[in-house]
């Protein structure tokens, strides 16, 4: 009898190492980039310089500018996407451990499902989803609940509300027109949202006081640029012209098991029984949604969770 050996891509292999370590560790780079530079600063940083290079790579590759009413739609997403989001999310770590922060994000599929369900009705209820849900929220309110004297509850709701955007942009996209190229459409996505970002942070006053930039400062807004948004995202794009969505779509659930490790190993973050029951409550939540049979929905958009939260 012969047996046929399947060769390991290696290339598949540095791929997926790629979402879920290197966008596991944005929730720690945020943490450490938060603790030193104004959030709305840090994060326009981040996604202007990311979205730009990835934009004109694009551009440059031959890929057409998106038409007026394209543009429409980016400036619509992208509001919830990056302004929102991850404004609340930057925000929030400032107050909140990474590993923490990561359990309360790994809602996202959630929340989207919510969304999906409820209001746009693009998928039918059923009862996995009931339980999905439900696991999910139980989770979240578990962490609150017993870490309540851990770190502050308000800036967990904010980083509850901050997944709300996006998975609301993430449901909006789908019907919306963009450009058929999913890395320029997120390219012009973060570009426009690091503008409005920075001039938030303008507005805000935090360019008046904004302090010396740091060593590590600086190295963990690069990780944040590079590593989270370009090479993740390469990676990611890369994957899904190779793989079955719902293998790539496990990133939701590895990334927050990275970030707490890191978290308790590298920032020497409190990990607690009731931490680790919340965490199992959410990822088993997020496990459910994923392996879910859905409805046809029209491919117009970045489904929810594709474009995950750490871009």
């Amino acid at each position: 009898m012969r047996y046929r050996h399947h060769r390991v891509d290696a290339r598949v292999i540095l791929a997926f190492a790629a979402i879920y370590i290197l966008w596991g560790g944005t929730f720690l780079a945020i943490r450490v980039a938060v603790l030193e530079l104004p959030p709305l600063f840090a994060s326009g940083v981040r996604f202007l310089i990311a979205g730009a290079t990835l934009y004109i790579f694009m551009r440059a590759r031959g890929q057409p500018s998106p038409t007026l009413q394209e543009w429409r739609s980016i400036t619509v997403t992208s509001l919830c996407l990056f302004v929102a989001t991850y404004a609340a999310l930057f925000w929030a770590e400032q107050y909140v451990p990474s590993g923490v922060a990561s359990v309360i994000e790994a809602t996202l599929p959630i929340t989207a499902m919510v969304f999906e369900v409820l209001l746009f009705r693009q998928q039918r209820f059923r009862l996995r989803t009931g339980a999905a849900l439900l696991l999910g929220f139980l989770g979240v309110a578990w962490l609150l609940i017993r870490n309540q004297h851990t770190f502050p509850a308000f800036p967990c709701l904010v980083i509850l509300a901050s997944g709300s955007a996006w998975s609301l942009g993430a449901v909006l996209t789908r019907s919306m027109k963009r450009p058929r190229s999913l890395p320029l459409t997120a390219g012009a996505q973060m570009m426009f949202g690091g503008i409005v970002l920075l001039a938030l942070s303008k507005a805000t006053g935090e360019l008046h006081t904004l302090p010396a930039i740091t060593p590590r400062a600086a190295a963990a807004l690069l990780y944040l640029i590079v590593a989270g948004s370009l090479l993740g995202f390469t990676a990611y794009v890369w994957l899904l012209g190779r793989m079955p969505v719902t293998q790539v779509a496990s990133h939701a659930y590895v990334n927050p098991l990275i970030a707490l490790a890191l978290g308790y190993f590298v920032a020497r973050e409190s990990l607690t029984p009731s931490m680790l029951l919340a965490s199992a409550l959410v990822l088993a939540s997020v496990v459910l949604i994923l392996s879910s049979p859905r409805d046809p929905a029209p491919s117009t958009g970045i489904e929810p969770k594709q474009l995950e939260a750490s871009l």
